[in-house]
């Protein structure tokens, strides 16, 4: 029976074999073909939010997209974002070595955007946000990929109350120990029409009389619209300037949690109590909502509020990348009006 493989490339050692029309769709390096063929990009964690609007933009500017993703099924509402066979889903886990060396295989770039919000099983911020991170950068290095960005966050630090900000601080170094001319993206809050922010405190107005505000509500953040967010990523990427660097992303204001709330109930109409629960008993609530197996609100989630959200004020922004920022009130009609009493068509 005729084999319709062909040799595509070396990873470790090992050929790599590809069907035909894979093979001749990314070229090996170091052949005619890889010249004359799209720059292709390996994207991990490529179907979250603000993965599809990177994707998006690497289609439309001519580039090869892998989705790396460990279930790929997931990621087939992107392929039509670009031509036939531009963007294609593969399987691969952070955790997994071998699968990693495969999908960074022949790329120019990768970009990682993988992270967890909470831990469940062998999902650990540890795992995730550092190991995964440094297991990435280095095959990458391995791989002989010219640019590598990874997104990690702002509340980034070493020395953060919550695990979560401790891990991707860790991350970020571990990065920078295998790949040091990889470029760091550190958003805030992120937001844009599938954001899990105001999308889930709309939903709880339409259904409470009430918006909890946790401790005064005064902890401050600088919500990032993730069009702006995408455009930083692909600024980097093709930015050589950029290597090396760490960038912060922000809006162009910083709210108080209150004030956003305040913000949300104008946009969708509704007038809602805004209720202060003091920490203690935020506390007791985080601790019992984090045993769910989707937590609203988890102990570690409870510690990030601890801090404010913005920028420090020690890195570079969006205006060093050429991006003036999206204000929060001109972006957050176009998708939240469909909370409004009486639905998308009601008058404002």
């Amino acid at each position: 029976m005729r084999d319709f493989r062909q040799p595509w490339g070396n990873v470790n050692g090992q050929i790599l074999l590809l069907p035909e029309g894979l093979a001749s769709l990314y070229p090996m390096r170091g052949t005619a073909g890889w010249a004359m063929a799209r720059r292709l990009a390996t994207v991990f964690g490529g179907s979250g939010f603000i993965g599809r609007y990177i994707v998006q933009r690497l289609a439309r500017r001519g580039w090869l997209v892998r989705v790396a993703i460990r279930r790929p099924d997931e990621a087939l509402f992107l392929k039509p974002m670009g031509d036939v066979g531009q963007i294609t889903p593969v399987a691969a886990n952070i955790r997994h070595e071998r699968s990693v060396s495969a999908a960074v295989a022949g790329a120019e770039a990768v970009i990682n955007l993988v992270g967890i919000l909470y831990e469940r099983g062998p999902q650990r911020f540890d795992a995730v946000h550092a190991e995964g991170p440094r297991r990435l950068a280095r095959a990458a290095k391995i791989a002989g990929v010219d640019r590598f960005l990874h997104v990690s966050a702002l509340g980034a630090d070493p020395a953060s109350p919550a695990a979560y900000g401790r891990s991707k601080a860790a991350g970020e170094t571990q990065v920078l120990d295998q790949f040091p001319t990889a470029t760091i993206l550190r958003p805030s809050i992120v937001f844009g029409p599938e954001d899990d922010f105001f999308n889930r405190f709309a939903k709880m107005a339409q259904i409470l009389p009430a918006l909890p505000l946790i401790g005064d509500g005064r902890t401050r953040f600088q919500p990032v619209y993730v069009g702006d967010v995408a455009d930083a990523a692909m600024a980097a990427l093709e930015n050589p300037g950029t290597q090396g660097r760490t960038y912060e992303l922000a809006g162009p204001k910083a709210y108080t949690f209150k004030g956003l709330m305040e913000i949300l109930l104008a946009q969708i109409g509704r007038r809602r109590l805004l209720l202060p629960i003091p920490m203690p008993l935020a506390r007791l609530q985080a601790g019992l909502l984090g045993l769910l197996p989707q937590p609203p609100l988890t102990l570690d989630q409870l510690r990030l509020l601890e801090r404010d959200n913005v920028p420090s004020g020690q890195f570079a922004g969006l205006k060093e990348l050429g991006i003036e920022p999206e204000g929060l009130e001109a972006i957050l009609p176009s998708y939240l009006e469909r909370f409004r009493p009486g639905g998308r068509f009601a008058r404002a």
